[in-house]
């Protein structure tokens, strides 16, 4: 059983990072399009993806928890912890991020996106070192 949850736990982990790695670029292409109409169709298309993330990130959050339960222990999974709510941060400020295009309330330009996008890619290598590595 361990197994059948850990590959299901890759599985969805793997698919909310996809998401989160592609909302930002939506990110980006809103804080450079200036046709309403274009607008209009990134912000479906950036609602439509952050619901659909959020929908992944809760099995993979379960799934791990759940991992966790059967008996994974020591200091990588603590630091794994702390980067997989730096992770849950991430989602929820793409989230704000989202609601202020929404308003037309953005702020940011698509450069500051562009390094923006970068954080889940080393978030994601760092816990994937940490799970794999087990450095302490």
């Amino acid at each position: 059983m361990y197994l059948w949850i850990k590959a299901f736990h890759i599985v969805f982990v793997a698919s909310w990072f996809a998401g989160l790695f592609y909302l930002p670029r939506i990110f980006v292409n809103l804080a450079e399009e200036t046709h309403p109409a274009a607008r209009e169709r990134l912000l479906g298309m950036g609602r439509r993806l952050y619901r659909f993330t959020t929908m992944l990130a809760v099995p993979a959050l379960l799934l791990g928890l759940w991992l966790m339960l059967l008996g994974m222990k020591g200091g990588w999974l603590h630091a794994k912890l702390a980067l997989v709510v730096l992770v849950i941060g991430y989602h929820h400020a793409c989230g704000s991020l989202l609601k202020k295009f929404e308003r037309g309330a953005n702020t940011r330009s698509s450069r500051w996106f562009r390094v923006f996008n970068e954080a889940p890619v080393l978030l994601l290598i760092a816990i994937v070192i940490l799970v794999v590595v087990k450095p302490f």
